[in-house]
């Protein structure tokens, strides 16, 4: 028994897994900047994830460690990879196992369903980072620094969660406005709702035999971006195709600093976790269930909503 220790917990990923590490009966220490969090029955201690020393200190008698850091992308060069040097050294002085939660960003442009053994072919240079992340933290497990392990996911979607779906489709269904989508939203894909991939997290850090693997969420079976909207609201999307730069640059500075990765969305978006289903028995929220989950989180916090210029 240890305390399993969340960094980056204020997040909609650090949240998530915070109230996931609950209700699984853990003890739990919530690790943030500021030192704050959402969720009762945590404690909360403030610590810099890219201070090594700091986090020896907050990671010290867990049993596992989760990195859930997500900065802002102009700040990613000078904090992520300090962070993964600073958690993996943490975790290997506890003994604790650290997993990593990632995103699919570094498979590229596929053809098809995106599994573990899919290449590692980026197509952007926040591709290539995240999969020098990934390969830091595997590396650090196969040379004994640290046991380590990673789960990944899809576009996520969730309360306090930032993505092309938060304020875009989420927020302005919230205000009456009409949702914004990009690219073909005719093409398959698999919207990962947050508390899935919470789940996932908590599930291979507890299990040693998942780790210094890479393992993904499962989802339902897949949608498209049309049929995920109709599911909050009945207003008829706005699309915006590839190359409409003025109008990236009025949604969010999530589309903005990311525009790079909209190739996703011209593309099948489809991640399999049929990996991770074959070995625990965890079944995907449904995405309507999701999306209602989603709703209600907005409609508690339109303060959060961030308006554009785009038409209503």
């Amino acid at each position: 028994m240890g305390v399993h220790v969340v960094v980056g917990a204020t997040g909609g990923t650090g949240t998530a897994l915070v109230r996931e590490l609950l209700g699984r009966g853990e003890v739990v220490r919530a690790v943030s900047r500021r030192g704050d969090c959402a969720v009762p029955g945590v404690e909360a201690v403030a610590g810099d994830a890219a201070d090594a020393r700091r986090m020896r200190e907050v990671c010290d008698g867990a049993a596992a460690v989760y990195n859930c850091v997500n900065p802002p992308f102009a700040q990613w060069r000078a904090v992520f990879p300090e962070t993964v040097r600073s958690l993996v050294a943490a975790a290997g002085a506890a003994d604790a196992v650290l997993a990593f939660a990632d995103d699919t960003w570094m498979y590229g442009a596929v053809d098809g369903p995106m599994t573990e053994e899919t290449p590692v072919r980026p197509v952007s240079e926040l591709g290539v980072f995240r999969a020098w992340l990934a390969e830091m933290t595997l590396a650090a497990h196969y040379r004994g620094a640290a046991r380590t392990v990673i789960a990944r996911g899809g576009e996520l979607y969730g309360p306090n969660v930032e993505s092309l779906f938060g304020q875009n489709l989420f927020g302005r269904a919230t205000l009456g406005r009409r949702p914004i989508l990009f690219g073909d939203p005719t093409l398959p894909l698999t919207p990962t709702y947050i508390g899935d991939f919470a789940r996932t997290l908590a599930t291979v850090a507890a299990d040693p035999t998942a780790h210094g693997q890479v393992w993904h969420t499962p989802h339902p079976a897949p949608t498209t971006a049309l049929d995920f909207t109709a599911l909050a609201t009945t207003a008829k999307p706005i699309t915006l195709p590839s190359g409409v730069t003025t109008a990236l640059k009025l949604v969010s500075p999530v589309v903005r600093q990311g525009a790079q990765l909209l190739y996703q969305f011209h593309q099948p978006f489809i991640v399999n976790g049929n990996k991770f289903t074959a070995a625990y028995p965890q079944t995907p929220t449904p995405y309507a269930d999701g999306v209602a989950a989603t709703l209600t989180w907005y409609q508690g916090h339109k303060h959060q909503i961030r308006t554009t210029a785009l038409p209503s």
